[in-house]
């Protein structure tokens, strides 16, 4: 597609906090995160729905994978998914750490954006990685 933004990011025309990589998956950090380590995870094919994507085994293990990176980098075991799909018009699966106190009560509240300076997203994104590898 186009003007879809994860599509061009998918092609490196958008930089973005990669934490995950590989021939049809891509992971990233939300700009716009609900949290530290706000992570994206998106096939790199353009599918509109998350429904669509007609390898969703493979999809949930990478992000099964991810989450579980998430938890361990960022020292929580809570991190919750969400599939929502309106705000971009790319199969896209959200993982946000949640924290004590992070100001999202019982549940994640959409508005609750953090703003995190450049260089704690890349220390974040870093961690990610590295539990990746590990």
């Amino acid at each position: 597609m186009k003007n879809c933004v994860f599509c061009k990011i998918t092609k490196g025309e958008i930089s973005s906090y990669k934490v995950y990589e590989d021939e049809k998956f891509l992971a990233f950090l939300d700009i716009n995160p609900r949290n530290p380590g706000h992570t994206l995870v998106i096939p790199k094919e353009h599918f509109r729905w998350v429904w669509d994507v007609p390898y969703l085994g493979e999809y949930f293990e990478v992000v099964g994978k991810i989450a579980n990176a998430i938890r361990g980098a960022m020292k929580t075991d809570w991190v919750v998914s969400l599939i929502l799909g309106e705000e971009v018009p790319h199969a896209h699966i959200w993982l946000v750490p949640r924290f004590e106190g992070d100001g999202h009560g019982s549940s994640i509240v959409l508005s609750n954006i953090k703003k995190i300076p450049d260089e704690e997203m890349a220390k974040i994104a870093q961690k990610i990685k590295e539990e990746i590898r590990n």
